[in-house]
């Protein structure tokens, strides 16, 4: 009975250690000098041509260019393990972006994939996890990701099925952290982000969790959700959760090592920092069933929910959420007509958005909350409840330059609109907004009206509070 035993716990480790392939093995060094992403593609390959099994990088720096990921693959980094993206040459680097007829309609960088330190397109069941740290400083985040050889996101992946990402560690990223394009069934768990540009572009994906991530990003979006044109074809992004993060805006590599510097004020665009969860820009496609809950801002944008380019935006839910010093509005809705997608698209909805159980904290008053639709593209049916804003304050009517301009066809962002007439809330063009229980206080005095309206129809408001006095509000 003994020996029976010893034998099957022998043939169970041997099966166990079929399905698990050392990258050292295959010649990766892991010495940081040696290029090691052709033994690691190699290890893959092999593991793929089995079937399937963990591709094992133990710990060391190993010095990639593109690793090509495979169906039924594990890519496994242990603690210790960092995979670092080299510095690409003139003769030698990254895959070249491949073909795409679609590209005008996005960004360059939303457009391809291959063109990145991993990538996958078309795979089943794929995983990367452990932790071990991706090292991004060798990617481009600007216009030179165009030239050949440059790779511009850590991980990219297009139209694959049942994909984890799990306990990572992610630095200085290029253009994206990850940009998943048409993947269903996504769950992203535990990952720390600390880059130059976006953390994680989730774009015209289904049934996707992102739960338990800390994810700075100064200079671009941290949780994005988007539905380009990428594909050639429109798709929403649906049924997606996003629980348990933290987004913010600190100094780029100051969130890795704690430190949580504070030198840097501005992203590119002048904007102040940004660092947020937002829906948009990109929104060919629309968004639908999303439910954002127990997530902490802090140093950065806040929520932005934004479609422009034709998307349909409806059934959002948003609760238990707190911000600490967010530098634009604290909530921003915007239906837009920027309409960057094909010919004869008309401008999408937004509507069916439930957002409660807010608190923030020392956020400027410049643009306040913002809910603005356009007279041909109303907002419709939003629900604003238990929420505590704490604006610095320190305006007063003569900020204003009026009239307020429709910015029909401009990026989204609060600052499209100047500086707004209302100290807590602005709203314009849309139809059934219910407010009840908001809190707002001012550190400094702030003369202009708490909320204002323009072309606002069955607005209902219960419980809104100055400084805990309740205030009458008129729809005018």
């Amino acid at each position: 009975m003994k020996h029976t035993l010893a034998l099957l716990l022998l043939l169970v480790a041997s099966a166990a250690q079929a399905a698990l392939y050392d990258v050292t093995h295959y010649g990766a060094r892991g010495d940081g000098r040696t290029l090691d992403s052709p033994a690691i593609n190699q290890a893959i390959e092999v593991a793929a041509a089995a079937g399937g099994g963990t591709v094992y990088l133990p710990a060391g720096r190993y010095l990639c260019y593109s690793i090509r990921l495979k169906s039924h693959v594990h890519l496994y980094l242990e603690q210790g393990c960092t995979i670092v993206a080299a510095d690409a040459t003139d003769n030698d680097g990254y895959d070249d972006p491949e073909p795409n007829d679609a590209d005008r309609y996005q960004d360059f960088g939303h457009s391809h994939w291959q063109n990145s330190l991993i990538w996958g397109i078309d795979l089943d069941g794929i995983s990367i996890t452990g932790p071990g740290t991706i090292d991004g400083q060798g990617l481009s985040r600007g216009l030179e990701a165009n030239r050949a050889h440059r790779g511009n996101k850590a991980i990219a992946l297009k139209l694959c099925r049942n994909v984890t990402l799990r306990d990572l560690r992610l630095y200085m990223c290029g253009h994206f952290a990850l940009l998943a394009t048409g993947v269903d069934n996504l769950l992203i768990d535990g990952l720390t982000v600390d880059t130059n540009r976006d953390g994680f572009d989730i774009d015209c994906c289904r049934g996707v969790r992102i739960a338990n991530c800390s994810v700075n990003t100064p200079w671009d979006d941290a949780i994005v959700l988007k539905a380009s044109y990428a594909l050639g074809r429109f798709r929403d992004t649906e049924d997606v959760v996003i629980t348990g993060c933290i987004v913010s805006g600190f100094d780029r590599g100051t969130a890795l090592d704690c430190t949580w510097q504070q030198n840097d004020p501005q992203a590119p665009d002048r904007g102040g920092v940004t660092g947020r969860i937002k829906l948009g820009t990109e929104s060919s496609g629309g968004f639908r069933n999303i439910a954002i809950s127990n997530c902490v801002f802090r140093r950065c944008r806040g929520l932005a929910l934004e479609t422009v380019d034709g998307g349909h935006l409806e059934d959002i839910v948003v609760s238990n959420i707190t911000m600490h010093e967010i530098v634009n509005s604290p909530i921003f809705l915007r239906l837009g007509a920027r309409l960057r997608s094909p010919e004869g698209t008309e401008p999408g909805v937004l509507r069916r958005v439930v957002i409660s159980h807010i608190n923030v904290y020392d956020a400027d008053s410049r643009f306040a909350s913002i809910i603005a639709g356009l007279p041909d593209a109303r907002i419709d049916d939003i629900s604003l409840s238990d929420i505590h804003i704490y604006h610095r304050g320190g305006y007063s009517p003569d900020d204003v330059s009026l009239p307020i301009s429709e910015q029909r066809e401009a990026y989204p962002e609060p600052w499209m609109f100047g500086t707004v007439p209302a100290s807590g809330l602005y709203l314009r063009h849309a139809t059934n907004v219910r407010l009840s229980d908001i809190y707002f206080h001012f550190a400094e005095p702030d003369t202009r009206p708490l909320i204002v309206t323009d072309d606002v129809t069955g607005l209902s408001t219960r419980g809104i509070y100055v400084d805990n006095k309740e205030q009458t509000i008129e729809n005018k």
